[in-house]
């Protein structure tokens, strides 16, 4: 949110600053008035202006930059968690689809850093600001998968050093699983393209050759095609290695590879005509993800006291599990 921005020409009399602006903003109450004036937040005739008591002369211009409102803390929330690593420093979690990571427009309560502020109390970061106490990394709401926390500032600092270099350097190691539309080919290779908003959809992140793109780097490698029974091949898993992390990098990139994610409706609408061909299980599996079959299936990185390097993984949560079954079936 942005601050806003109001004027207005003060008549003439004798009045208090405080009681002159109540009434060319009636919206706002005077002790509101009085703390913004106080804190500087008001100019007369362009000059700041600190004292509400001041009467100012006839015609002069008021201007007020009230301030965004900060955002509310997070309230603590009994939420469980599947808690794969934990110490003073850092916790790992593993994400169930469906849940946000921190609040935010439309999700103010029920998301990960609820959850997190209920199981660790104060023991969180403050790096991240008052909305996103220890984020250092996100996944989308309808992406599982393993994501770190960091529970001190220390952590945070060490983390987020390692996210930006993205393992080039270091020891940070991502790995996605994705079931994807078609079998890319090659069937090992990189998808080197920037990215940037969509200007024709707020949502949507979209390939661009323009300046504002950001760098954008996937590395993937087909491990396992699924076919019709007659031959054909209608969907793969895809392993995914991040060498960036931008805003849905890897359902971007395999839909600019015209292999979207499976269950992807915002990159993949297209492609819904092609579930009837899977068969009647795997289909029926598709309908009931109601998201996109993509997984954080591996975190390494290096440990922010001990130097250590740790590295987790994850196996498909059983919604995707299932959907791999009825793939492997149709083979059959």
């Amino acid at each position: 949110m942005q601050d806003e921005v109001r004027v207005a020409v003060l008549p003439a009399g004798e009045e208090r600053l405080d009681r002159a602006l109540a009434r060319a903003w009636p919206d706002l109450s005077r002790s509101r008035l009085q703390k913004l004036i106080k804190d500087g937040h008001v100019r007369l005739d362009g000059s700041v202006v600190g004292d509400s008591s001041l009467r100012p002369a006839e015609g002069a211009e008021a201007t007020l930059v009230e301030p965004a409102p900060e955002p509310a803390a997070p309230a603590a929330q009994a939420i469980p968690l599947a808690v794969v690593y934990e110490d003073e420093e850092v916790i790992v979690i593993d994400k169930p689809a469906g849940l946000v990571v921190h609040p935010g427009a439309g999700h103010g309560s029920g998301t990960l850093v609820n959850a997190l502020l209920a199981h660790c109390g104060a023991s969180l970061s403050g790096i991240g600001g008052v909305a996103r106490p220890g984020i250092v990394h996100r996944l989308d709401k309808d992406t599982s998968g393993l994501l770190v926390v960091a529970k001190t500032d220390r952590a945070h600092r060490s983390l987020a050093a390692q996210f930006a270099d993205h393992g080039r350097t270091g020891a940070l190691e991502r790995a996605y699983l994705a079931f994807a539309w078609g079998v890319p080919e090659p069937r090992r290779g990189t998808v080197d393209v920037p990215l940037a908003r969509s200007p024709s959809h707020r949502e949507k992140i979209a390939v661009t050759s323009s300046e504002r793109g950001r760098h954008a780097i996937t590395h993937y490698a087909v491990e396992e095609v699924f076919g019709d029974g007659a031959g054909e091949a209608l969907a793969s898993l895809v392993r995914c290695r991040l060498e960036t992390g931008r805003t849905h990098q890897i359902r971007v990139h395999l839909a600019h590879l015209r292999h979207p994610v499976v269950g992807d409706a915002l990159y993949g609408a297209g492609f819904r005509t092609k579930v009837s061909r899977l068969g009647e299980e795997a289909a029926s599996r598709v309908a009931e993800l109601g998201r996109q079959a993509l997984h954080a299936a591996l975190l390494q990185f290096e440990h922010p006291a001990s130097g250590e390097i740790l590295r987790f993984e994850s196996g498909l949560p059983p919604d995707l599990a299932a959907l791999h079954a009825a793939l492997r079936a149709g083979l059959e």
